[in-house]
């Protein structure tokens, strides 16, 4: 039998290893806790450089493709015109931009597909246009409408120096629009009290709670026809005598290819493809749409979900307007 003396090493001597035992253990789970952050910070720093590869390398950028051989330039007008969209204003002018400079650019073909947009957005292109054909006056635009080209999407066209279509094509709609709702009546039936606070007389006017009151009615009516005539002026400056004379050509109304030709809207009928080989007289074709980066396609995938989560708790979401 172990006497008083040998049974207190022995005790000490288990105590000993079980401290042993949980600092080794301690150790290994440090190890690996290390081991986690190393792994993450080395994914950290291969996605920050992949990103400037993909942001800064010509081989992986799609923006501003060039070629060195005589061509057309391609710029696509596709969707909605509005800002912050792909048919923006900014996005538009730097693809012209960059077509206009490019000193292989024999001509440029915007290639339309739109029902229009925003009228200053519109305008901002179409006097660009303008601008870039006076440095430039031996590159010529041509607007080739493919199914649509309406309201601000002819806006824009019109500032080419030669429009085509198909003969099925849409095209027109030259005028300006402002839609809303009344739910006054509503209201009143629902037994709810519509409350607003502000200063100004007319502050509310476009609120739809309250009923019209016919001189503000009045007022943004002109304020929309003000606009309309911005839209004709710079239609006729575009098209000049190629015009015809109608009734209906300002009213809103949009036509066929067919039609618009009779109308002057239009010089001819066209694809993209044949403009370039018979009126440009260079068939190969260069793409010269501004289009988001490699980085910036990447950056909006792995953060898409996580700034829109973000964004709605912080309050910096806004709403959209269509």
């Amino acid at each position: 039998m172990l006497n008083r003396d040998q049974a207190q090493a022995g005790a000490n001597n288990v105590k000993a290893w079980e401290l042993i035992e949980r600092t080794m253990l301690a150790s290994v789970q440090e190890q690996r806790r290390a081991r986690r952050w190393g792994i993450f910070f080395k994914l950290l720093i291969f996605i920050y450089l992949f990103g400037g590869i993909a942001l800064f390398s010509p081989l992986l950028s799609m923006e501003g493709a060039a070629s060195l051989e005589p061509h057309t330039a391609v710029i696509e007008l596709r969707g909605p015109i509005a800002d912050q969209q792909e048919a923006g204003a900014d996005n538009l002018i730097t693809s012209l931009r960059e077509a206009f400079e490019d000193e292989n650019t024999r001509g440029i073909v915007l290639r339309i597909n739109s029902p229009g947009g925003s009228p200053v957005q519109s305008g901002y292109v179409y006097d660009e246009i303008v601008r870039l054909r006076g440095l430039y006056p031996d590159t010529r635009v041509y607007a080739v409408i493919t199914d649509l080209g309406a309201s601000g999407a002819y806006y824009i066209a019109a500032a080419a120096d030669e429009i085509y279509a198909d003969k099925a094509s849409l095209v027109g709609s030259i005028g300006v629009t402002a839609a809303g709702f009344g739910f006054v009546e509503t209201l009143d039936k629902l037994g709810v009290e519509r409350r607003i606070y502000a200063s100004g007389e007319h502050k509310t006017f476009l609120d739809p709670f309250q009923p019209e009151r016919p001189e503000e009615t009045e007022f943004w009516q002109d304020v929309l026809g003000t606009v309309h005539q911005q839209f004709i002026d710079q239609v006729k400056a575009g098209r000049g005598d190629r015009l015809k004379e109608h009734p209906d050509m300002f009213s809103g109304l949009i036509w066929s290819g067919e039609q618009a030709l009779e109308l002057g809207l239009i010089d001819g009928f066209g694809s993209t493809s044949q403009v370039a080989r018979e009126v440009v007289g260079v068939e190969e074709l260069v793409d010269f749409t501004h289009r988001e980066s490699a980085f910036e396609r990447f950056a909006r995938q792995i953060g898409a979900s996580m700034g829109n989560t973000l964004s709605t708790h912080l309050g910096l979401s806004a709403p959209l307007l269509r």
